[in-house]
Protein backbone atom coordinates (compact mmCIF):
# COMPACT_ATOMS: atom_id res chain seq x y z
CA UNK A 1 0.00 0.00 0.00
CA UNK A 2 1.96 2.34 -1.17
CA UNK A 3 0.13 4.35 -3.17
CA UNK A 4 -0.36 7.66 -1.54
CA UNK A 5 -3.69 8.17 -2.96
CA UNK A 6 -4.87 5.13 -0.88
CA UNK A 7 -2.83 5.90 1.99
CA UNK A 8 -4.97 9.27 2.05
CA UNK A 9 -8.19 8.02 1.26
CA UNK A 10 -8.00 5.60 4.35
CA UNK A 11 -6.35 8.05 6.85
CA UNK A 12 -9.51 10.47 5.47
CA UNK A 13 -11.95 8.15 6.34
CA UNK A 14 -10.92 7.42 9.71
CA UNK A 15 -9.86 10.52 11.16
CA UNK A 16 -13.46 12.29 9.92
CA UNK A 17 -15.60 9.04 10.78
CA UNK A 18 -13.40 9.30 14.46
CA UNK A 19 -14.69 12.76 14.46
CA UNK A 20 -18.61 12.21 13.62
CA UNK A 21 -18.72 9.59 16.62
CA UNK A 22 -16.87 12.31 18.66
CA UNK A 23 -18.72 14.76 17.30
CA UNK A 24 -22.32 13.06 17.95
CA UNK A 25 -21.44 11.78 21.10
CA UNK A 26 -20.90 15.49 22.36
CA UNK A 27 -24.36 16.37 21.34
CA UNK A 28 -25.72 13.33 23.09
CA UNK A 29 -23.81 14.02 26.46
CA UNK A 30 -25.61 17.93 26.03
CA UNK A 31 -28.79 16.16 25.10
CA UNK A 32 -28.93 17.96 22.05
CA UNK A 33 -30.45 16.53 19.15
CA UNK A 34 -27.58 14.21 17.18
CA UNK A 35 -28.64 14.17 13.43
CA UNK A 36 -29.59 17.49 12.71
CA UNK A 37 -28.44 20.55 10.80
CA UNK A 38 -27.52 17.95 8.15
CA UNK A 39 -24.54 16.50 9.92
CA UNK A 40 -24.17 13.41 8.42
CA UNK A 41 -24.38 14.93 4.64
CA UNK A 42 -22.13 17.55 5.81
CA UNK A 43 -19.30 14.83 6.66
CA UNK A 44 -19.88 12.71 4.04
CA UNK A 45 -19.64 15.33 1.25
CA UNK A 46 -16.63 16.75 3.24
CA UNK A 47 -14.93 13.23 3.17
CA UNK A 48 -15.95 12.98 -0.45
CA UNK A 49 -14.48 16.42 -1.62
CA UNK A 50 -11.60 16.09 0.13
CA UNK A 51 -10.57 12.75 -1.19
CA UNK A 52 -12.14 13.80 -4.81
CA UNK A 53 -9.41 16.74 -4.41
CA UNK A 54 -6.40 14.93 -3.22
CA UNK A 55 -6.95 11.99 -6.00
CA UNK A 56 -7.18 15.20 -8.93
CA UNK A 57 -4.06 16.80 -7.06
CA UNK A 58 -1.88 13.29 -7.53
CA UNK A 59 -3.28 12.44 -10.93
CA UNK A 60 -2.07 16.32 -11.77
CA UNK A 61 1.32 15.67 -10.56
CA UNK A 62 3.57 14.88 -13.59
CA UNK A 63 1.41 17.48 -15.88
CA UNK A 64 0.67 20.53 -13.74
CA UNK A 65 4.01 20.12 -10.77
CA UNK A 66 4.15 24.05 -10.98
CA UNK A 67 0.26 24.69 -10.67
CA UNK A 68 -0.47 22.49 -7.67
CA UNK A 69 -0.76 25.33 -4.98
CA UNK A 70 -3.27 26.98 -7.46
CA UNK A 71 -4.95 23.79 -8.10
CA UNK A 72 -4.94 23.03 -4.21
CA UNK A 73 -7.21 26.69 -3.54
CA UNK A 74 -9.49 25.96 -6.58
CA UNK A 75 -9.91 22.44 -4.74
CA UNK A 76 -10.49 25.00 -1.54
CA UNK A 77 -12.87 27.58 -3.42
CA UNK A 78 -15.28 24.45 -4.85
CA UNK A 79 -15.56 23.51 -0.93
CA UNK A 80 -17.07 26.61 -0.27
CA UNK A 81 -18.62 26.72 -3.77
CA UNK A 82 -20.50 23.65 -2.51
CA UNK A 83 -21.45 25.17 1.11
CA UNK A 84 -23.10 28.01 -0.49
CA UNK A 85 -25.02 25.95 -2.55
CA UNK A 86 -25.81 22.68 0.04
CA UNK A 87 -26.02 23.98 3.26
CA UNK A 88 -25.93 27.56 3.29
CA UNK A 89 -29.68 27.77 2.24
CA UNK A 90 -30.86 25.23 4.46
CA UNK A 91 -28.70 27.08 7.09
CA UNK A 92 -30.39 30.43 6.82
CA UNK A 93 -34.29 29.36 6.68
CA UNK A 94 -34.32 30.56 9.66
CA UNK A 95 -32.76 33.99 8.88
CA UNK A 96 -29.44 32.69 12.07
CA UNK A 97 -26.76 30.03 11.36
CA UNK A 98 -26.24 28.70 14.72
CA UNK A 99 -23.62 27.68 16.38
CA UNK A 100 -24.21 23.76 15.78
CA UNK A 101 -25.11 24.23 11.99
CA UNK A 102 -21.87 26.36 12.07
CA UNK A 103 -20.17 23.28 14.08
CA UNK A 104 -21.91 20.73 11.42
CA UNK A 105 -20.41 22.01 8.83
CA UNK A 106 -16.86 23.78 9.77
CA UNK A 107 -15.66 20.46 12.09
CA UNK A 108 -15.13 18.38 9.03
CA UNK A 109 -14.45 20.77 6.84
CA UNK A 110 -11.39 22.10 9.20
CA UNK A 111 -10.56 18.70 9.73
CA UNK A 112 -10.79 17.73 5.95
CA UNK A 113 -8.42 20.49 5.58
CA UNK A 114 -5.81 20.47 7.37
CA UNK A 115 -5.54 16.94 6.80
CA UNK A 116 -5.68 17.63 2.76
CA UNK A 117 -2.77 20.14 3.83
CA UNK A 118 -1.06 18.25 5.88
CA UNK A 119 -0.65 15.22 3.69
CA UNK A 120 -0.15 17.50 0.74
CA UNK A 121 2.61 19.04 1.79
CA UNK A 122 4.30 16.06 2.65
CA UNK A 123 3.78 14.80 -0.45
CA UNK A 124 5.11 17.59 -2.38
CA UNK A 125 8.10 17.35 -0.57
CA UNK A 126 8.52 14.25 -1.51
CA UNK A 127 8.33 14.98 -4.98
CA UNK A 128 11.55 17.26 -5.48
Amino acid sequence: MSNPFIRFAIKATVILTVAFCIHVAVLYVFKLPLFENKIVLSYVVNLLLVVIIFGLLYLSKRKFKDQLGFLFIAGSALKFGVFFVVFYPFFKLDNHISKFEFAAFFVPYGLGLILETISLVKWLNKLD
